[in-house]
Parts: structure tokens; sequence; C-alpha cells
């Protein structure tokens, strides 16, 4: 209990004290304040993508690519291939057949809204069915697109990020006219990104013959999605990959995924060691201006534990305001903010949300903590290893 009482009261002194101290403070304060601003943000966007591409993926949906593929870009199926994958077990049946979309995926340039340059920007070729294989398709504006017409539409992050692509406008890519007839949304999915036609007239305008690149189903549910796959790789007539829409762009944010989150943690780090060093230098003079009292309470016989576990508090605290405040403003700041990017395994512009998550607020608030408790040992080690004589002659 002495030993609690005097932990306590010493730390009460510091705590009493601080504002002395104020101008050093805040520079602690606001340099962790800016890695921690820093950390989220960019860790933001690699969730943000993630969310897009995985988390609006549907255990309830299958993607057949060829096997070997990961891509649409590089796989493919002939129409009779497409058939049999449509008419295998698990497949859902609506009024005209088997809920299932044989698909067509290429890139178009279309200038960006922020700066005007172009980008690769995805359209699509569905099927009759492609929007009920969309569990959040949405119609939001205009009109669907009708079969064997030049006709798009257009999904919302699309819309927000590329230039020329409102309802009514006319847009060429190549040798055709395309008109645009409507927009869409889809739960926030990477689908809002893409712009899509008729698969019909995909093949047509880019003369691609009659093969397809992707095959979507949606299932009659999620348990269905063995007996499916299980009955597609043993068909000797197909050779190919089945994937649950889930574990499709699950695989396809990995790489950017990782490459984010490895520039996070990397300028998180570089940062963070010139803000250890702005702590260290608020802590050393918190020391330095408090060596009388420390001395005084250590010739009156309190313990050289209880001053150390005083200066490592205060330190932490600082680190924990300028946590809190980097997190605020990260939140504030990033949280839904739209964006683009290129998506590696299509090689077209992805739209996509900041998401600034509450774990991701925690982590960086625990790594703010971590920092204050760096900058804060050497100067409570230095704090209880001067002699008394010292601190005292200091008065």
């Amino acid at each position: 209990m002495n030993f609690i009482a005097q932990t306590l009261a010493v730390t009460a002194m510091n705590l009493r004290s601080a504002p002395e101290r104020l101008g050093t403070s805040l520079v602690s304060v606001v340099g962790i304040a800016g890695v921690v601003l820093i950390f989220v943000g960019v860790l933001s966007i690699g969730e943000g993508f993630r969310r897009t591409l995985e988390l609006a993926g549907s255990n309830r949906v299958a993607i057949v690519l060829r096997a070997g593929t990961t891509s649409e870009m590089t796989s493919s199926h002939t129409p009779e291939q497409a058939r049999i994958i449509a008419d295998a077990p698990g497949v859902e049946q609506g009024e005209d057949g088997p809920i299932a979309s044989a698909e067509l995926f290429t890139a178009v340039d279309v200038p960006m809204r922020s700066t005007n340059t172009p980008a690769n920007a995805p359209l699509r070729g569905i099927g009759q069915a492609g929007t009920r294989t969309r569990e959040n398709f949405k119609l939001t504006s205009g009109r669907m697109f009708v079969p064997g017409r030049n006709e798009i539409i257009v999904g919302r992050g699309a819309g927000a990020t590329l230039s020329g692509l409102e309802v009514g406008n006319s847009v060429r890519w190549g040798n055709n006219t395309w008109q645009v007839v409507g927009t869409f949304t889809d739960g926030g999915s990477v689908a809002e990104s893409e712009i899509w036609t008729d698969a019909s007239v995909l093949q047509s305008a880019y003369a691609l013959g009659g093969a397809f690149q992707t095959v979507r189903v949606r299932l009659v549910s999620p348990d269905a999605f063995r007996e499916f796959k299980d009955r597609l790789t043993s068909d000797p007539r197909l050779n190919v990959n089945v994937l649950t829409e889930r574990q499709f762009y699950a695989e396809q944010s990995s790489t950017l995924t990782a490459i984010l989150r490895s520039a996070g943690t990397v300028l998180a780090i570089l940062m963070g060691v010139g803000a250890v060093f702005g702590a260290l230098n608020t802590m050393y003079s918190a020391v330095a201006a408090r060596s009388a009292e420390i001395a005084t309470l250590r010739a009156l016989g309190f313990a050289g534990v209880p001053v150390l576990i005083s200066v490592i508090t205060e330190a932490m605290l600082l680190g924990l305001a300028g946590g809190v405040i980097g997190a605020a403003i990260a939140y504030i700041g990033f949280d839904g903010l739209q964006a683009s990017t290129l998506n590696y395994a299509s090689f077209s512009q992805v739209s996509f949300a900041f998401a600034v998550t509450p774990a991701l607020l925690l982590t960086a608030i625990v790594y703010a903590l971590l920092l204050g408790l760096a900058g804060g040992l050497m100067p409570a080690i230095h704090a209880i290893r001067q002699p008394v004589v010292d601190g005292l002659r200091a008065t």
C-alpha cells in the first residue's frame, strides 16, 4: 500500500506541474499525432480496397475461370462450356432458366475527373441474368441497357471518379459509340467501379468471337458450392477453377493490400523514430525541471520505482493524447473518402472508399502509447539513477 501511495503521489505531482511544460509537451503530442494520422491514412486505403473487393463478395455466388488462372483477363470458355457450367447441379433456376451469366471483360480509356488523365476503366459484358448474380444490384437512375444495342450502364464508383459518364452522354471507344442509359449500385462492391453492357454487343464491338472469359452463377445456397465445384472439376469436357465470389475477390485484393500494409508500417516506424526523439526531449526536460523535487522525495524516503512509473505514465499520457488526436483527425478526414487505384489483377481502375475501422483506430492508439513508453523510458531511468545529492544541489 505504501508503494502504491508513493506512486500515486509522485504521478499526481508530475501531472500538476505539466502546464509548466506545455510547449515541449505539445511538440511531443503533435509529433505522435502526425505519426498516427499518416499510419491510419495509409492503412485505411488498403482496408477500403480490401472491403470493396472482398467483403462485398458472396458465398452464394460462384465464379468459374479456366484452370490455372486467377484473373478474368487470362481466362476463356467456349459457349458450349458456358452452357455446361450453367446446367450444373446447385445452380439456382429462374423463370427463364439457370441464373448464370457468361461474361467478358476489357478496359477502355476514360479520363479521370480529378486530373483529366486517361485511366483504364473496366468495361464488362454481362449475360441476361448478370444482374441477378449480383445480390445487391440496384438501378439508381435511367434504365437498363437493351440487349443488342450499344448501350451501357455505369457503376456509382466509376461515375464518381471518371469523367463523361453521366446518363444521356455518348462516349466513343474504338470504332464504336456507346450511349449511357443508366447508373447502378451494388452494395459498395467492386462492380460499382465497372461499366456494363450486353455481352454479345461487346463480343461484336471488339471482335472477341464467341468465347467468354468467366461464368458467374447464383447457387441455391452457399452449401451447394461443394457439389457444384466437384461436378465441374470432374467433368472431362471442362478444365476450370471454381471459386466463390468472396474467394475470388480476396485473391485479387491480396497484392495491393499487402503492399499498402507494408508501406504503412514502414512509414509509421520511420516517423515513429522522430516522434520518440520528440518524446525523449520532452521527458528529459521534465525530469531536469523536477530534479530537485525528485531528489527531495528520494531523501524523504520515496523509492525509485514510483518515480520511474510516474515519468513513464506522463510520457504515455502524452502518447495517448497524440494518438487520440491523430486518430480523430484521420477518421474525420479519411473515412468514406472516395478514391481509385489500379487493380493489379485486371490492370483496370477500381473505385473505393477509405475505411477507417475501429480495429485500425485501436491499433494506432496502441502504437501511440508504445511511442510514449519508448520516449519516457530512458528519462525515467535517468531520473532514478541521478544521485540525490546532485539533485538537492539544483535547489
